[in-house]
């Protein structure tokens, strides 16, 4: 029996994004995906700690901003991208998942949790992600010429 479910979120130009949940039923959480490809603006000698570094703000912005009244005041939050590959010129995928705990029983499909969700990721989008002096963001791998 499948309980699961996802719905898209289609807020960025250079950014996959959905969120979903193992359990619609008894949706006790719900896990948001962001995911896109960065290019390194200069090199670092210490990508691991540029990256753990980018989580813990992203846990910090996540704090800040969820709504005490949906959600429980812990999350996980696991960016995962890979720092030996890491060049510049070179482009690299980055996956974000953060999984967010419910206080009240809510429908998935409910506006005040789509709405709740946006709020959430817009924020870390453009505190985090898009304003980091560490990173370029790209939609795709590669760039596509015109002919």
């Amino acid at each position: 029996m499948k309980n699961g479910k996802t719905a898209q979120l289609k807020l960025f130009n250079n950014a996959k994004c959905h969120y979903g949940t193992v359990d619609a039923k008894n949706l006790k959480s719900i896990y948001v995906v962001f995911q896109t490809w960065v290019s390194p603006k200069k090199d670092y000698e210490k990508w691991d700690r540029v990256i753990s570094s980018i989580k813990r703000d992203i846990k910090f912005t996540l704090n800040e901003i969820c709504n005490n009244d949906t959600f429980e005041s812990y999350s996980i939050v696991d960016l995962d991208l890979r720092s030996s590959g890491i060049q510049v010129g070179k482009r690299s995928f980055m996956n974000l998942e953060i999984t967010l705990f419910l206080k009240k029983p809510m429908d998935f499909k409910s506006n005040e949790l789509k709405k709740e969700i946006k709020n959430i990721i817009s924020s870390i989008y453009n505190d985090n992600i898009l304003n980091t002096r560490f990173f370029n963001i790209h939609k795709t791998k590669t760039t596509k010429e015109l002919v």
